[in-house]
């Protein structure tokens, strides 16, 4: 399996990047500030687990194809930047009525499986990180103990615990200023719609990536 000394130093490299904000971070905090903490936290754990579901098509052997294949790569790209503005638009829509909502103390009142499909897809439909796990992951495995599918699974994990707590304070940051903001309607609603002006312009920026090549 894996060294103590390849996973912490996976652990490390994982950490740096995490913390510096990205595409799950900035929809996590649109979430919050649109929809309230539990959405937050329930997006979380979707992105997470659609997250997972990469590290294993690339410890499988999925991800070398999406890393080599343009037409691929930009069909999981646009597919993932559709989602983020389609999620957008509707949240500056319904920024008006945030205020009834968050009144009725139900901010996720839309359900926790809707928000949590919709957190995993965002996940699962991240070129960016199919191309970080296929050229990252290979390079902390040792060949010589075997067993690298089980190594990279490990170290998926170890990356994905990093970015739910990560991802998860973000969320609960963005949604305590977002309970400030229900102080007054007027607030509530520029918040509401900052949250899917967050989602539309993630999206744009996601379509506008670069291909795998």
């Amino acid at each position: 399996m894996v060294s103590s000394d390849r996973l912490a130093a996976f652990a490390a490299l994982s950490f740096l990047l995490i913390i510096v904000p990205g595409p799950s971070v900035l929809f996590v905090i649109g979430r919050a500030l649109a929809q309230g903490r539990r959405a937050a936290l329930t997006t979380v754990a979707g992105n997470t687990l659609g997250a997972y579901v990469l590290v294993a098509a690339v410890a499988l052997g999925v991800g070398a194809v999406v890393e080599r294949s343009v037409l691929v790569f930009t069909a999981l790209k646009l597919a993932g930047a559709a989602c983020l503005v389609y999620l957008g638009v509707r949240a500056w829509r319904e920024r008006g009525e945030l205020r009834a909502a968050f009144a009725e103390a139900q901010p996720a009142a839309r359900g926790g499986r809707r928000t949590f499909l919709e957190g995993f897809f965002v996940g699962v439909s991240n070129p960016k990180t199919i191309v970080f796990f296929a050229a990252v992951l290979p390079q902390f495995v040792d060949r010589d103990a075997g067993r690298s599918t089980l190594q990279m699974l490990l170290l998926g994990l170890v990356f994905n615990v990093i970015a739910l707590v990560s991802d998860s304070v973000w969320g609960l940051v963005a949604a305590t200023a977002r309970d400030w903001f229900g102080r007054s309607p007027r607030r509530l609603s520029m918040v509401g719609g900052a949250g899917g002006l967050t989602m539309i312009g993630l999206g744009v920026t996601v379509a506008a990536t670069g291909h795998a090549d």
